[in-house]
């Protein structure tokens, strides 16, 4: 089990900190403590109804097969003691729902940052680092984007803040087409994301073993967004259906 870190989150991201060298990144939440406030802000928009979760609930969504990058096994006691961490920093807010306690996050307070930036670090604290295409589609439930312009805007914001960056474009793998973004909340990229070494990309592009798993969860974000608009075009229906019955006009 992983240690609470010893920077606290209301002076961990100052002037100083600037990337210059991957030691003068600070690590704001250790790889469990992403998971779980990542977790809790994709429920809240995905599943509203259940949100604030449940312990339960919580470690379900850390645990997924799909849909996270790395996939973790996580314990209840875990998800606990991770919980009473991020609690202590204000991170999670604890609240009673009848006879459960539930949690919801505190990333947009914390981080500081538009809800538009929160929504990609979420992205990239679940999934990993993402080319542009990959972050904007595998976001769009959290927060929809115009267009890949519009979401580079925030992500170079993320990239050049002067407190500090919380995200980084990767250098492009061998193989690759595009550069992968990446966040900075648990600190600097692993030297071999920093120094690509050839034949660590499989043919697409993706690394070797993992396209698979990519193309399933690109598939994946594609059925849920034609599920949402296949509801929303049904409530339409719907409230069009009974205004003409309203106005006595024919179905």
């Amino acid at each position: 089990m992983t240690t609470e870190p010893d920077v606290n989150a209301e002076s961990a991201v100052t002037p100083d900190s600037a990337v210059t060298t991957e030691s003068a990144i600070p690590v704001l939440l250790t790889p469990l403590q992403a998971r779980v406030v990542s977790v809790l802000y994709e429920k809240e928009h995905t599943v509203p109804d259940t949100y604030p979760l449940s312990i339960n609930a919580l470690m379900s969504g850390c645990n997924q097969k799909t849909s996270r990058d790395p996939v973790m096994t996580i314990s209840e006691s875990d998800v606990q003691q991770t919980l009473d961490e991020l609690r202590r920093r204000s991170w999670v807010i604890e609240s009673s729902g009848g006879r459960v306690m539930r949690y919801s996050h505190n990333l947009k307070r914390m981080l500081g940052v538009p809800a538009e930036s929160v929504a990609l670090l979420v992205t990239l604290m679940l999934r990993g680092p993402q080319t542009p295409g990959e972050l904007r589609i595998n976001c769009d439930r959290l927060q929809r984007f115009s267009d890949l312009s519009a979401m580079q805007g925030f992500l170079d914001e993320l990239a050049t803040r002067p407190q500090g960056p919380m995200a980084v474009l990767l250098p492009r793998q061998p193989g690759a087409r595009e550069s992968r973004w990446m966040h900075l909340l648990s600190g600097p990229p692993d030297e071999a994301l920093l120094y690509p070494s050839p034949g660590a990309r499989g043919m697409g592009g993706a690394p070797a073993g993992s396209s698979a798993a990519a193309q399933a969860d690109e598939i994946e974000a594609l059925t849920q967004r034609v599920e949402q608009l296949e509801t929303e075009l049904a409530r339409t229906a719907e409230s069009l259906r009974q205004l003409r019955g309203e106005l006595g006009l024919a179905p």
